[in-house]
């Protein structure tokens, strides 16, 4: 019977290694198949050729500082994978007291923005590990903040800092002070929901968890966090004039970026089933 479970236990063992060679083949083809496509450095280099681009040293140093709190605090301190911050993100799946937290760094959601692809299946996962890595290995940390600044979704169809700025503000990404900063840093995780034209409360509630994390990570003391919640972050309105007085235009858009991997025109490259 002893022999029997080991022999069960060595077949289990033999599966799982087998199977996680599978997966990883897989995604290291699959993120191969993305670069021969278009290279991470051609949809860089698209970015940085926007119009709306706002280089790394034209936006407010508090938006990076409560990005970073609040999506990926160890920025600094890792690669591509933070494998504390994985390992927690497990365990909060399976412990039920324990908040659900994800485990992507920033560089991580770089690729997923650059190349379109939110989906959770887990070779794309690998390929996104695979393809993250490949990023560090070509840019700083610095280029790959300016990159996520660049081309995540602020809400309201506001994608990229320069957009959000303008359009909730009408000022420049180096002018935002700390409370908007701080406000804004919490809209990528839920875009709909903290959207501050229609959903300005959830995404003062956000703000403070932003708040909340400078705080613990030591980039700020309570007091300061509290000075910065109080600080006027309201989103600027806009009213029409003439024919259409009395209508309220609740935002305006900026020219929408254009990239190779617009998800209305780009083609089913391959399939990511398993």
């Amino acid at each position: 019977m002893k022999k029997f479970l080991k022999r069960c236990i060595l077949l289990l063992l033999l599966a799982a290694i087998a199977f996680g060679g599978y997966l990883l083949w897989k995604g290291v083809d699959e993120a191969d198949r993305y670069e021969r496509m278009a290279s991470l450095d051609t949809l860089v280099e698209e970015v940085r050729n926007r119009e709306d681009y706002v280089p790394y040293d034209q936006v407010s140093p508090y938006l990076y500082e409560a990005t970073i709190a609040v999506e990926d605090a160890r920025y600094y301190q890792h690669g591509a994978i933070d494998y504390l911050s994985l390992a927690r993100a497990m365990v909060s799946q399976v412990v039920p007291w324990m908040p659900k937290s994800g485990g992507s760094t920033i560089a991580m959601q770089v690729v997923k923005n650059l190349y379109h692809q939110f989906e959770s299946s887990p070779s794309w996962k690998i390929s996104e590990i695979v393809l993250a890595h490949r990023l560090c290995e070509k840019y700083s940390k610095e280029e790959i903040l300016s990159i996520y600044v660049n081309i995540i979704n602020y809400g309201d169809d506001f994608h990229g800092i320069s957009q959000a700025a303008y359009g909730y503000y009408q000022i420049s990404p180096a002018q935002l002070s700390q409370g908007q900063a701080t406000i804004l840093a919490g809209i990528p995780q839920s875009p709909v929901s903290y959207a501050l034209f229609e959903n300005f409360e959830n995404a003062r509630a956000k703000q403070q968890v932003v708040l909340a994390a400078m705080v613990r990570n030591h980039m700020i003391d309570s007091a300061q966090a509290d000075e910065i919640f109080a600080q006027p972050c309201e989103p600027v309105r806009y009213e029409l004039t003439g024919m259409n007085a009395g209508m309220n235009l609740i935002s305006f858009r900026l020219p929408q970026r254009m990239t190779l991997y617009a998800q209305a025109n780009r083609p089913t490259l391959f399939s990511t089933a398993w």
